[in-house]
């Protein structure tokens, strides 16, 4: 199952937008804070459980400076993913980002999580553009 967020351009720099998103504490800035519970996290990776019941955990898999973070699955996780946060520099001071969600699901599991996951990030995608606007 494959799921691209809308894009989104981010008033910083693409180094700023970057060293934010490569710290997984920073994470939970971009959650919605009504739908997770139970967030933890070091450097480079974080967990927290989602309404619904269900885990997602995150560890940074491979670091692209200026380019793409990608993250996979952990294994609290209900199934292997990778998640890819790809960033383009638009001008010195703006970055066009987005995420790609790619995760082997079965069709009845697909029902559940393709909408929830799909709002997810479609949220974290619109936080982060909004945590560079002002100041959250």
């Amino acid at each position: 199952m494959k799921i691209d967020s809308d894009k989104a351009l981010v008033n910083a720099p693409i180094q700023t937008v970057y060293d934010f998103l490569i710290n997984s504490e920073n994470l939970y800035k971009i959650l919605p804070q009504d739908k997770i519970s139970d967030f933890t996290a070091d450097q480079t990776s974080c967990s927290f459980k989602v309404q619904g019941g269900f885990v997602i955990s995150l560890i940074q898999e491979q670091l692209n400076p200026n380019t793409s973070i990608v993250l996979k699955s952990g294994e609290k996780s209900p199934f292997p993913f990778t998640l890819t946060v790809h960033l383009k520099e638009v001008d010195a001071s703006t970055t066009e980002g987005h995420m790609a969600f790619d995760g082997e699901v079965n069709m009845f599991m697909k029902m559940l999580v393709e909408k929830p996951l799909a709002s997810l990030f479609g949220y974290m995608t619109n936080r982060l553009q909004k945590h560079y606007a002002q100041e959250i």
